[in-house]
């Protein structure tokens, strides 16, 4: 048997190829939407891939089953649990096979059985691997999707904040926690195979370590230390992160099915007349360079997100009914595409070289970075508006005491009714988010703004005012 493992730590999702030796056959479990990677791999090895596998309908990335059928010849394999609004409606065009708990398939002398794992999705379920052509009868591992991840779960409340359906983050709790009661029985040395890692928004505290086994997470995962149903549902609801509205869309894409890219390539490399008409005609620009380079001096109205943040941010900022035009690095256009893809920005009209708008001069607009010490003293005499981005969760763990509260996804919305009174600062962990802000805050006509340089970090190492949270009181 091989088992191969992909990564990508734009959206820190884990894919894999799971390939019979003896046949030469192979499938690929929560696939990417760009699977020249596994088409790649499978040669390498001298293998044909037959099967894409899905845990349940992505809401945070378009998945790559639909494209492994076109491409490929693919057969999909995918869950027939939970309710009929969250059935794939697309299967039907493809050779494919809906799957209930207990159910089995194999690829070559691989045999991979569906447990239905409800909580993160009523649909949800988890392939348990067992490598019969190696001799084995009993399971090596299980793939758990969204499930179980190392060190957090699943949570369970994303159809509510993500597509509107209310009640179902308390009854996708209490659906969870019977997927890990069933969970804790299984055999301690199996392995666990999760869709993701550190950074991802389908959890909290997801761990970066890429496997685990059921018997460390036993031990060691927080949400596996609940005995009682309510304290679990308590646990599992609170200080979840923030919701990005892109996983709205994705959750109907992959259960409608997903453009095929063939179908929607990226616009090509355009002008500066052609940009200067899309800026005129408003539509949407982000710039993907560096953050220092765009305080220096960017196009004004053009919104700021770093090339390595597009994965993470593109889907907040983005209207994905509308145009997009990227401004970007010769030599990274197409990864930047490729992140956009992923994650469902599909009408990309045009890029236009970043550096070709540089030595044209049309960086005519830009704002200062400053570090603590040089801003500390207008701060604690409130000359400037000092405004944090960060997450919920990081502002709870602590904050500049004249610090206010708006957080980057929301900041497009909130953003005319900031009072301009004083210039604003922005602010968030290392510098890069508040870029981010600051460069929306002047696409909406406030000049003013000040990023500052390293952060919350940065301000709380040089020993800067900081507002602790309370402690929690003992019981």
């Amino acid at each position: 048997m091989l088992l191969k493992y992909f990564y990508d730590q734009a959206l820190a999702h884990a894919s894999y190829m799971v390939g019979c030796q003896k046949t030469g056959e192979a499938v690929v479990i929560d696939a990417a939407r760009d699977i020249q990677q596994y088409l790649d791999a499978a040669a390498e090895e001298g293998m044909k891939i037959v099967a894409a596998a899905e845990t349940h309908i992505h809401a945070d990335f378009v998945a790559g089953s639909r494209e492994l059928a076109e491409r490929a010849g693919a057969k999909l394999f995918l869950s027939d649990e939970g309710p009929d609004d969250w059935k794939y409606t697309y299967a039907r065009g493809y050779d494919s096979q809906l799957l209930k708990d207990g159910d089995s398939f194999y690829v070559g002398k691989v045999k991979l059985t569906v447990l239905h794992t409800p909580g993160h999705t009523p649909e949800h379920v988890s392939f348990m691997l067992t490598d019969e052509g190696g001799g084995a009868s009993e399971p090596m591992g299980l793939f758990t999707g969204d499930f179980v991840f190392v060190n957090a779960v699943g949570r369970p409340d994303l159809l509510e904040t993500a597509a509107g359906v209310a009640g179902s983050a308390e009854s996708g709790a209490r659906d969870l926690f019977h997927s890990v009661e069933e969970f804790k029985k299984l055999a301690g040395h199996l392995q666990v195979w999760p869709a993701h890692g550190a950074g991802s928004a389908c959890g909290k505290g997801l761990g970066a370590i890429p496997s685990s086994t059921v018997g460390y997470e036993l031990l060691y995962n927080p949400a596996m230390q609940f005995d009682d149903e309510q304290k679990f549902v308590d646990y599992i609801l609170a200080d979840q992160p923030e919701t990005p509205p892109y996983f709205k869309i994705m959750k109907r894409v992959n259960k409608e099915g997903p453009n095929l890219l063939s179908e929607h390539p990226a616009g090509g490399q355009l002008g500066l007349g052609e940009l200067k008409a899309a800026l005129a005609s408003e539509k949407e620009v982000i710039d993907t360079r560096n953050q220092h380079l765009f305080a220096k001096g960017h196009v004004p109205k053009t919104i700021l997100i770093p090339r390595e943040m597009l994965g993470e941010w593109a889907g907040w900022l983005v209207d994905y009914e509308q145009p997009l035009y990227v401004i970007v690095g010769k030599h990274e256009r197409d990864e930047a595409v490729r992140i956009l893809q992923k994650i469902g920005i599909d009408v990309i009209a045009g890029v236009v070289d970043a550096d070709a708008v540089s030595d044209a001069g049309l960086n005519t607009q830009s704002y200062p970075e400053k570090s603590p010490q040089e801003i500390a003293k207008q701060v604690a005499n409130g000359e400037v508006r000092f405004v944090d981005v960060r997450s919920q969760s990081e502002w709870n763990e602590g904050h500049v005491p004249q610090a206010e509260h708006h957080f980057l996804g929301k900041l497009q919305e909130e953003a005319t009714s900031l009072e301009t009174d004083r210039p604003i600062l922005t602010q968030c962990r290392t510098g890069v988010r508040s870029a981010i802000a600051a460069s929306i805050l002047q696409a909406n006509e406030i000049e003013n703004v000040i990023n500052l340089d390293g952060g919350f970090s940065r301000w709380e190492s040089e020993g800067l005012p900081v507002e602790e949270p309370e402690p929690a009181m003992s019981s």
